[in-house]
């Protein structure tokens, strides 16, 4: 009976263990309540243009809300907006989501590797080496639809006398349609788009670069280490976690891609360079001739959350892991 009530009272300094887990939570929110009350303006800011919005388009996409000039109030339709967008023909929405992957497919093949090249012949440079860093980097600073306007109407000019098409007429090669031919629309808009914004990728790796001690370079090449071995056995390993965030960023980037194929394209020809957010646009503000069915195009918008969320979180698992 003794141990049963020694059994009884074991409880006991569990109870005191909470009360001390209290005390110590309700001393850790006084000690930073400054910092909670800083934080505070910022946190109600997210709270009224980022996460409400995001609620908002959650609830809208199970409701029925076209603004059609009838003026009739939304109302709970459940899944059929998400049901209606791949029955659909009009939308085509399995085609579309076949264009976002093979643009961000191309996108990395170029916008991956070329960034990340011409990083490192800069970083091999002795002298001159903020003219190449300046140079590169300026088309970023131009607006994009800038940019895809001189690509449209300078650079992709089907006329015989357009830019490039006269420089095919100096090798002997006849003038191709270039953006408006279904076969090389799409390569043409990700060779656009990599242009556009290769040099702020190409600074970062740059930045990883310089970050490399230069004893390491430097017993190398006493021991005999040519470009590529060096490159092989030290620039790469040391880089290898910003090539990796760099890799999951571009890829939540490129699947969001919008404003290069809507100002250069206009998602055609024939759908040919139609994104998922060129489709949710023409969904949402009717530029195909349709209705405004905000309904349809947040249930285009979720889909298209939860697709770059698994992508957000391999990021946030692969800094973490990094940081620790």
């Amino acid at each position: 009976m003794a141990v049963s009530r020694g059994w009884q009272t074991s409880p006991a300094p569990r109870t005191a263990s909470r009360a001390t887990i209290g005390r110590r939570a309700r001393r850790a929110f006084a000690h930073h309540a400054a910092a909670y009350l800083f934080l505070l303006p910022a946190i109600i800011v997210f709270a009224l243009f980022a996460w409400y919005p995001i609620l908002k388009g959650f609830a809208l996409s199970f409701e029925h809300y076209q603004n059609n000039n009838v003026g009739l109030p939304a109302h709970w339709v459940g899944l059929d907006n998400y049901r209606a967008l791949f029955a659909d023909p009009s939308l085509n929405f399995g085609a579309v989501w076949l264009n976002t992957l093979q643009f961000t497919l191309y996108a990395l093949a170029l916008g991956y590797i070329i960034p990340l090249g011409l990083a490192m012949m800069i970083n091999e440079i002795r002298q001159g080496r903020a003219v190449f860093r300046v140079a590169f980097y300026m088309p970023v600073i131009l607006p994009t639809i800038v940019s895809m306007f001189i690509w449209q109407k300078a650079l992709y000019d089907p006329d015989p006398n357009g830019f490039l098409n006269e420089v095919l007429g100096w090798l002997r090669i006849g003038p191709q349609p270039w953006i408006a031919d279904q076969g090389q629309a799409m390569i043409c808009l990700v060779v656009a788009a990599t242009w556009a914004a290769a040099g702020g990728t190409m600074l970062i790796y740059l930045a990883a670069l310089q970050g490399v001690p230069a004893h390491l370079y430097e017993a190398a090449e006493m021991d005999g280490a040519g470009l590529w071995r060096r490159l092989y056995h030290i620039t790469l390993p040391r880089i290898r976690v910003i090539m990796l965030i760099m890799l999951l960023l571009q890829i939540i980037a490129t699947m969001q891609i919008f404003t290069e194929p809507w100002s250069l394209t206009g998602g055609g020809p024939v759908g040919e360079t139609t994104t998922v957010m060129v489709t949710l646009y023409n969904t949402a503000f009717g530029s195909n001739g349709g209705a405004q069915d905000f309904g349809q195009a947040s249930a285009i918008g979720v889909l298209l959350f939860c697709a770059l969320g698994l992508f957000s979180g391999l990021y946030f698992l692969v800094t973490r892991r990094f940081s620790q």
